[in-house]
C-alpha cells in the first residue's frame, strides 16, 4: 500500500544502493541480467540440498533435482482481467470471503446496499486478508486444522454504508470518515485476526461455523504484554490493554503458535487538535496529525494522539503478537523483546544450540532488517516456563561493500545507545531510532523473510522510487520494481556476521516476450524442496494482475537464466498475499486482498462477474489436479 512508501528515516545512514553499487561492480553485474551470479558464494546451496533427508518445518526435505516446477505457466495474455487464472495443471477453490460468519450469525454476501454492523463484523471474517498459517489437528492432519489469518486494512468506503460516511475535504483531497461511534466500531472490527477451524469434506474445504475454536481478535480485544517493555511507563496509557491492528504478514513458532505482525499502526492515530505536532520519536514512526484518514480519532478518543497519555497508547502498537490457535480462551501476547517497528512479517528458525531465531523486515522506504536470537535452547526455556520470545538479543543488519554483513545488537550496554536511552525497554520501544544510531543499512522496503532448507535467508525488497544514484553496473536506482536479497549467517544463525548476495532483480524480467515478468515482490516462502514462492503487490508489467510465481533457490544457471514460473494471477486491482500449506504440501492457501480496490465496476469476485456485488477479500485453496505437491 502507498503508506509503506513514505519515508520517516532521516538518519543519513549509508543507503543500500551505495553498498550494492560497489558490490555489484566487483561482481561484474551486467545490465539486463536477472541475477547476481546465482551460485557464487552461496554455491554450497545445491550441494547441501542434494544430501536430502533433513526435516523441514512442514515435512521432510526432498533431494534437489532438476525441474522442480513442471507446470505450464499462466501466459501473460491470460494473466489479467476480473477473474483469477491458474496454471492448467491446477485448481482453486474460494474460502472464507470477508463477511463469512464464524460463530453461527449472519454472513455478508457483498450486497452493495448493506454492510455488517459492528456486532456482526466482530463475529465474521475480517477484511484485508494477508499473512496466515495452517495449524493441523494433531500436528499432522492434511484435512483438518486451524487457520489463523490476518486482516490488514479496509477502506472506509468499502467497509461502511453510505449513510455512515461523512465526505470531508482535507487539504484539497476528498476523504470519507466514519459518521459516529458505531461506524468507527464497524471499521475497527473489520481489522485484526481471525482464527477459524476448517476441514476438507467430500473434496471441498469448509469453515466449521460455530466451532469453539473460532474467534476474532481486533483493536478492542484484550491483550497482554511480555518481555522487557511489559510493566514499563512507556506503555502506561489511560486505556485498558486492548488490541492489535494493521496485521500484515506473519510467522509461526516450532511450539505451535501464530505470530501476527503489526505494520502501519501509525495511520490509525490522528489529532483533533490542529496545533498538535509530533515529537522526534513519534515522527520516526510516521505518526502525524492526519493519520491515514480512517477518522477513528473523531469518535474514539483512544486514537486521538493529542489527548494526554495517548503517546503511550501508540507505543502499544508496532509489535509482534503471539496467538495460541488451539486455546480460544488465551489472550494474544505482544512480545516486546522482538522490538517495535512496522513489522511486515517474521520467519522463525532454530539455530545453533536449539535457540529460536527470528528474521524480520521493517516495511518502509530506507528502513531495516532485524534478527532476534533467544537466550538459550527454546525447548529448555519453555520447560522452565519462559518464553523464548521474551529473553534474547535483538540485532539490526549492516550490509558491507564486500558481500559481508554485521548484526549490530540493540542493547543499552552499547555506549552509542546509552547516551540516548535510559533503559532496554526504551531501546526496544524506539528500535528504529536505536538502529539509526548504530549505523544500520537503509533498505528498499524490507517485507517478508523466509529461511530456505539449506539455511539461507531470503527477504523481499518491494521497491523504492527514491533511489538517486544509478550507474551502469547497478540498475536499482530508482528501484521501481524491487528485488530479493539473500544471506547466510555465521554460526548457524546465531553469529554476529553474514554473507549476502542478490537472488533476483525484478525489473530485469521485463524484456519483450519474457513470460517470467514480475514487479514488487512481497509475499515469500521457501519450501523444503527448494522452491521459492514469490507473491507480488504493485503495478505489474504487460498488463498483468498481481501474481504468485515459483523459482528454484538452488538454480545455478548463468545470469538471466533463472527459471521463474507464474502459477497464479489474481483479479484486477488486488494484491496476492498470504501463503501456507498442509503438512503434505498438497494443499496451499493464499489470499486476494482488496480485489478491484472495492469497486464492483472493476470486478465482483468472488461473486460471478456482472452480479453487481462488492468484491471481497478471500482465501484460495490451491491443489494440483493429479494430487501432487504444490509448485511441482
Amino acid at each position: 500500500m502507498s503508506h509503506d512508501e513514505e519515508i520517516s528515516n532521516k538518519s543519513g545512514n549509508r543507503p543500500f544502493d551505495e553498498v550494492l553499487g560497489v558490490y555489484a561492480s566487483r561482481r561484474k553485474l551486467l545490465v539486463g541480467s536477472l541475477t547476481l551470479a546465482a551460485g557464487s558464494f552461496l554455491s554450497g546451496g545445491s550441494a547441501m540440498a542434494a544430501k536430502g533427508g533433513k526435516k523441514g518445518p512442514n515435512g521432510p526435505v526432498g533431494q534437489f533435482r532438476e525441474g522442480l516446477s513442471n507446470f505450464t505457466p499462466v501466459p501473460v495474455a491470460e494473466g489479467s482481467g476480473p477473474m483469477p487464472n491458474i496454471a492448467e495443471e491446477y485448481d482453486y477453490q474460494v474460502l472464507i470471503p470477508w463477511g463469512t460468519s464464524i460463530n453461527g450469525g449472519p454472513s455478508y454476501d457483498g450486497d452493495p446496499l448493506t454492510r455488517p454492523t459492528s456486532q456482526e463484523q466482530a463475529n465474521q471474517i475480517g477484511i484485508g486478508h494477508d499473512g496466515m498459517w495452517f495449524f493441523p489437528k494433531n500436528r499432522r492432519s492434511n484435512d483438518h486444522g486451524m487457520l489463523a489469518i490476518n486482516h490488514e486494512f479496509g477502506d472506509n468506503r468499502h467497509v461502511l454504508p453510505a449513510h455512515l460516511l461523512d465526505e470531508v475535504d482535507r487539504g484539497g483531497q476528498t476523504v470519507y470518515l466514519p459518521k459516529d461511534l458505531e461506524a468507527t466500531r464497524r471499521s475497527q472490527h473489520a481489522h485484526g485476526v481471525s482464527v477459524v477451524e476448517i476441514a476438507r469434506k467430500k473434496g471441498s474445504w469448509q469453515l466449521l461455523n460455530g466451532s469453539r475454536y473460532n474467534r476474532r481478535i481486533h483493536v478492542n480485544t484484550e491483550v497482554a504484554f511480555s518481555g522487557p517493555v511489559a510493566g514499563s511507563d512507556l506503555i502506561d496509557s489511560p486505556w485498558p490493554m486492548m488490541g492489535t491492528v494493521n496485521n500484515c504478514a506473519n510467522g509461526y513458532t516450532p511450539w505451535g503458535t501464530y505470530l501476527t505482525c503489526e505494520e502501519n499502526f501509525n495511520g490509525y492515530f490522528a489529532s483533533t487538535d490542529s496545533n498538535w505536532v509530533a515529537d522526534e520519536m513519534q515522527d520516526r514512526y510516521g505518526i502525524n496529525a492526519r493519520g491515514f484518514d480512517y477518522g477513528w480519532e473523531l469518535h474514539d478518543p483512544r486514537f486521538d494522539i493529542s489527548q494526554p497519555g495517548n503517546d503511550k497508547e501508540a507505543n502499544r502498537f508496532g509489535w509482534i503478537v503471539e496467538i495460541d490457535p488451539m486455546d480460544p480462551s488465551s489472550r494474544p501476547i505482544k512480545r516486546t523483546a522482538l522490538g517495535r517497528v512496522k513489522h511486515e512479517g517474521v520467519a522463525l528458525t532454530v539455530g545453533r544450540g536449539g535457540r529460536a531465531v527470528a528474521y524480520m523486515g521493517d516495511d518502509q522506504r530506507f528502513d531495516y532488517i532485524y534478527k532476534f536470537v533467544s537466550l538459550s535452547n527454546w525447548k529448555s526455556m519453555r520447560a522452565q516456563g519462559l518464553s523464548p520470545l521474551d529473553h534474547g538479543s535483538l540485532y539490526v543488519a549492516r550490509f558491507n561493500d564486500d558481500g559481508s554483513g554485521n548484526w549490530l545488537e540493540l542493547t543499552i550496554d552499547n555506549p552509542l545507545l546509552a547516551g540516548k536511552f535510559a533503559t532496554q525497554a526504551e531501546v526496544l520501544t524506539y528500535a528504529r531510532v536505536a538502529a539509526d544510531l548504530l549505523g544500520a543499512t537503509p533498505m528498499d522496503r524490507p517485507e517478508w523473510t523466509t529461511v530456505a532448507p539449506n539455511g539461507d535467508v531470503y527477504c523481499t525488497l518491494t521497491n523504492n522510487s527514491q533511489r538517486t544514484q544509478a550507474n551502469g553496473a547497478n540498475p536499482l536506482a530508482p528501484n521501481s520494481d524491487g528485488h530479493i536479497i539473500r544471506w547466510r549467517d555465521s554460526d548457524k544463525h546465531v553469529g554476529a556476521t553474514f554473507e549476502w548476495d542478490i537472488f533476483i532483480i525484478a525489473r530485469d524480467t521485463h524484456s519483450d516476450g519474457d513470460e517470467r515478468t514480475f514487479s514488487d515482490p512481497d509475499g515469500l516462502w521457501a519450501d523444503p524442496d527448494g522452491r521459492l514462492f514469490i507473491q507480488t503487490d504493485g503495478g505489474q508489467k504487460k498488463g498483468l494482475n498481481n501474481q504468485m510465481l515459483v523459482a528454484s533457490i538452488f538454480d545455478e544457471g548463468a545470469p538471466g537464466e533463472l527459471e521463474v514460473k507464474r502459477l497464479f494471477t489474481g483479479v484486477s486491482g488486488d494484491e496476492i498475499t498470504g501463503i501456507t500449506v498442509t503438512p503434505d504440501r498438497r494443499t496451499m492457501f493464499i489470499n486476494t486482498q482488496h480485489p478491484g480496490n472495492g469497486d464492483p465496476a472493476v470486478t465482483n469476485f468472488p461473486a460471478p462477474q456482472g452480479s453487481n456485488k462488492i468484491p471481497r477479500d478471500c482465501t484460495f485453496v490451491i491443489t494440483r489436479k493429479d494430487g501432487g505437491i504444490i509448485g511441482s
